[in-house]
């Protein structure tokens, strides 16, 4: 009996102990952030807080000082939702049309600009920004929350057009061409046929695009100013701001609050984020 489920005890106990390695991490950050500055002085890393403090949290979200700005990560935090949701949004929408035409309505040398688009996929975004800050420069966008959206569009259509345009391949051709035939033009076929079946990449894509945007931090410090920064640029500003007595417990505090939406977004939608690569999968 111990042989025959040997094979799926070691299975189990090897997801345990990898969810061990990841979400411990997670246990100290979210029980130094109640702790007292008394009890992290003094206290076990691992060991629990005697009891739940909010003034760590408090101070994270409203006055803890990031350089001479003492604000808290509030204004970071309000940035990055004005940056992320309609960088989010846009690039998606932009990726499913791109995806639509280059699947369904192929024109000479669409493979060839497909194949050239998939450098983005795989092209270090270090090597864009000089490029690119000329661009915004150039559109008046330096320094700003619209420019940083810009930015985020352009960096996530590779991705996005490679999801999309892999899916719509799946989609049976006869469809498209029943739509032709009865009359629909370009728009009409992508609103009502191929959106209606694109739910299970929708939901990957934006999840995907959501976590990406949310957690850049190296267009945030290139091309943000002093009123646009978003959070993850605030998080490090005020990890990296000296004071008289390092507060663990606020930066753990912000640290969490900055990866908040992200996790709460894997918790509510992850089951459709599987669901979609399985879908994709599936589909060839």
């Amino acid at each position: 009996m111990l042989s025959k489920n040997l094979p799926r005890i070691l299975i189990y106990g090897t997801l345990l102990l990898a969810a061990f390695f990841f979400l411990a991490p997670l246990y100290v950050m979210l029980a130094t952030s109640f702790k007292d500055a008394e009890q992290i002085r003094s206290g076990n890393l691992l060991s629990l807080p005697n009891s739940l403090n909010f003034e760590s949290w408090q101070l994270a979200w409203s006055s803890a000082c990031t350089g001479v700005d003492c604000r808290g990560l509030q204004p970071y935090f309000m940035n990055s939702i004005i940056m992320a949701v309609p960088a989010v949004l846009i690039s998606t929408a932009w990726g499913a049309i791109n995806g639509y035409v280059l699947s369904m309505w192929k024109f000479k040398g669409s493979e060839v600009l497909f194949g050239f688009m998939l450098f983005g996929v795989f092209m270090p975004f270090q090597v864009v920004l000089l490029p690119m800050s000329q661009v915004l420069g150039y559109l008046g966008l330096s320094s700003s929350l619209g420019g940083l959206v810009l930015v985020h569009c352009i960096a996530g259509l590779a991705g996005t057009t490679l999801f999309f345009r892999n899916y719509y391949t799946a989609i049976p051709k006869e469809l498209v061409n029943a739509a032709r035939i009865d009359g629909a033009g370009f728009w009409r076929i992508f609103f009502r046929i191929v959106v209606p079946m694109s739910t299970p990449i929708l939901m990957v894509t934006l999840i995907w695009q959501f976590t990406n945007i949310w957690n850049d931090f190296l267009f945030g410090v290139a091309f943000s100013g002093a009123d646009s920064k978003p959070i993850t640029v605030g998080l490090n500003n005020m990890a990296n701001t000296s004071s008289s007595v390092k507060s663990y417990n606020v930066d753990m505090a912000a640290a969490v609050i900055a990866g908040l939406p992200t996790m709460l977004v894997y918790v509510l939608a992850g089951q459709y984020f599987v669901k979609g690569l399985t879908a994709g999968a599936v589909k060839g």
